[in-house]
């Protein structure tokens, strides 16, 4: 087992778990310093015989994730200041823009306020309706180029340069 964060070993009988940045990690003893260390949960008896019943049964499917669930388009940053110019340089209230959209006039203040993020389907009748672009597309990454050498396989230090309090 490897340290999620640099790649280096981790006993497998004793791992360290620590929060950090909001994501409980796998780390060595090192990486574990720049987070929270958390205690594995014990799991009760009733639950692993559970488990071991549904690994047995063979109606249980398997969700299979690639890289086509990946959302391929992005809101762009500053969506809030773009939809209210769109809407302010075509003379329309808010009332005006909701009643377009089919949306309440409290969703339009929340978006262009930026205290709420449009899903993609009322982005895209926002981009009908105001004739502007809101979504862009995603560049993805080829994370095979951040292969850790001594062990070939991928941590997160490898993408990211972690940055030492």
């Amino acid at each position: 087992m490897e340290c999620e964060i640099c790649g280096k070993p981790v006993p497998e009988h004793n791992p360290i778990r620590a929060k950090i940045e909001g994501s409980v990690m796998i780390v060595c003893k090192e990486c574990s310093k720049l987070g929270k260390i958390q205690k594995a949960p014990p799991k009760p008896k009733f639950v692993q015989q559970k488990n071991k019943q549904r690994k047995n049964n063979s109606t249980t499917k398997k969700r299979n994730y690639s890289r086509n669930d990946e959302p391929s388009e992005e809101l762009v940053e500053d969506f809030d200041i773009k939809i209210r110019r769109a809407r302010e340089s075509k003379d329309w209230s808010r009332e005006d823009l909701g009643k377009k959209i089919n949306e309440r006039v409290s969703v339009i203040s929340r978006i262009e306020t930026g205290k709420m993020t449009p899903d993609i389907k009322l982005t895209k009748k926002l981009e009908k309706a105001l004739n502007i672009k809101l979504l862009e597309e995603v560049n993805n990454v080829d994370l095979n180029q951040f292969v850790n050498s001594s062990s070939g396989e991928r941590t997160l230090g490898n993408i990211m340069k972690i940055k030492r309090k």
